[in-house]
């Protein structure tokens, strides 16, 4: 698994968007108990914090010490540095695995056969990600071309399995079908760039040239749009696939209902 994300920890721990937490909350109601839960490659914990609300224990792994260094604390989280794809916990340890925009940076064949090694059987394994934000018109038009044409040549491959929101993913698992939602925040002009500022693209853009694609005239058009002081509605679109192990489940996704 690359580590993309390690020296832009801090700023990545301030300025990352989080989950619904509707949605996990839902994810808490289909596992088949509320003992253990593992968040694979947790970043700085956004999703264990929510599990650890639930669950007795959480199980919270990283490749980079940087990120956990930076995440969030809870006496039942345990956080520690390990890849996906090999683990030292025992087999059937876990009621729910999650992954948060992580799962494209995986040896997906080794991290499903270890996910079959410690999930329960009827365990939920759930891969969750967010794709480009939207903001109004003017910047979005700006943030995607900064996406696309200055650091399209920037991203890694695997970011086109976000783009396709894990659809051409292998997954070998009982599927539940996935709510559409959205993460929905209130952010000023410099939340923004400082989010624009955590993307791998942007970090091997400067590696590679010395100087941030954030320019003077970029900033210049984005105030345009969006002036000092303001306040907009920023909005993630969330996607994913959540898959049940081990025997047919008899449980349903009613998430409008639960949601309500």
């Amino acid at each position: 698994m690359k580590d993309n994300f390690s020296t832009q920890s801090a700023a990545y721990a301030r300025f990352r968007p989080g989950y619904p937490t509707a949605l996990l909350e839902h994810l808490c109601r289909i596992s088949p108990a509320l003992d253990t839960a593992w968040d694979c490659a947790t970043g700085n914990g956004q999703i264990a914090a929510v599990l650890a609300e639930h669950f007795r224990q959480v199980e919270a792994t990283d490749i980079s010490e940087n990120q956990l260094k930076n995440a969030i604390q809870q006496p039942n989280i345990r956080y520690q540095v390990g890849a996906a794809e090999t683990t030292s916990f025992p087999d059937r340890s876990f009621d729910l695995i999650t992954v948060g925009q992580a799962a494209h940076w995986f040896d997906l064949d080794r991290f499903y056969a270890e996910t079959r090694r410690l999930l329960k059987p009827g365990g939920v394994l759930a891969l969750i990600g967010y794709n480009l934000l939207t903001v109004a018109p003017a910047v979005d038009a700006l943030v995607l071309h900064l996406y696309r044409d200055v650091l399209g040549s920037y991203w890694d491959a695997e970011r086109r399995l976000v783009e396709q929101a894990y659809a051409t993913l292998s997954f070998p698992f009982e599927e539940m079908a996935f709510p559409e939602t959205v993460m929905a925040y209130t952010w000023k002009r410099d939340d923004l760039i400082g989010y624009l500022n955590t993307w791998s693209a942007l970090q091997h853009f400067v590696k590679e040239k010395g100087v941030s694609p954030i320019t003077p005239a970029f900033l210049q058009e984005l105030e345009a749009g969006w002036p000092d002081g303001i306040e907009k509605t920023v909005r993630f679109p969330i996607f994913g696939r959540i898959g049940v192990f081990g025997f047919a489940s008899q449980r349903t996704w009613d998430f409008a209902d639960q949601a309500d």
